[in-house]
Parts: structure tokens; C-alpha cells; sequence
């Protein structure tokens, strides 16, 4: 009887300690869990700041775009200056029909450079 009681308490020892260690493994998860659930906050709170990032980033794109067109060229090349003033066309806003007069000689491309020219420094609308 002896070897029975004891082998019966070495039982109910060993079921302490496994119920023991289940216990403290469930609290390892859980605390894994709370983990989980702080590393989502701190994605929100990413994921938040990103959101500002991107609006801030489009407000500044939209209030520069105007400064970025403004320091396009706004001159006429030389070349083409020389022959608007050939056929009497000035330096200010040029007249489309003065325009197209005044490129009867050269080719559609020439005629298209040149007009893109001007269009680029702000002389026709």
C-alpha cells in the first residue's frame, strides 16, 4: 500500500504542476494577445499619420503648381524674334492673324514650333 499512496501523490504532484504550467502558458498567449493589440494602435496611429503626410503633400502640390508655371521660359528664342519682327510682329501679344501671315512661308512644323514658342512664353493665348 505503501507504493500505491505514493505513486497517488506523485500523481496529484505531476496534475498540480501540469495545471500549473497550462496556466502559465495561457497567460502567455494572452499576453501575446495584448501585444497584438498595441502593434494594431501603433498601425493606426501609422497609418493616421501617413493619411496627414499624403493631404499635406497634395495641399503643397496644388500651392506650387501655380510658382511652377510661372518660372516656365517666357522668352522667344532669337531666331524666331527675328523673323515676328521681320513681318512687323512686336515683342507684346501677338494678333493670330498677323501670326499665320507671317508663317505663310514656312512649313507645318516650323509653324507649329513657332507657334508652341509663343504659346510657351505667354505672347498668344
Amino acid at each position: 500500500m505503501d507504493i500505491a499512496e505514493r505513486l497517488e501523490a506523485a500523481t496529484t504532484l505531476l496534475e498540480r504542476t501540469l495545471s500549473w504550467l497550462e496556466e502559465r502558458q495561457g497567460a502567455g498567449e494572452v499576453a501575446r494577445i495584448s501585444a497584438t493589440v498595441e502593434q494594431s494602435r501603433r498601425e493606426v496611429e501609422l497609418a493616421e499619420k501617413l493619411a496627414a503626410a499624403e493631404r499635406e503633400l497634395v495641399e503643397l502640390k496644388a500651392a506650387a503648381a501655380p510658382a511652377v508655371l510661372n518660372t516656365l521660359r517666357r522668352t522667344i528664342p532669337a531666331a524666331t524674334s527675328e523673323m515676328l519682327a521681320k513681318h512687323g510682329v512686336g515683342d507684346g501679344p501677338v494678333d493670330v492673324r498677323t501670326l499665320d501671315a507671317a508663317l505663310a512661308g514656312l512649313s507645318l512644323e516650323q509653324r507649329i514650333a513657332v507657334k508652341s514658342q509663343l504659346l510657351r512664353a505667354g505672347a498668344i493665348a
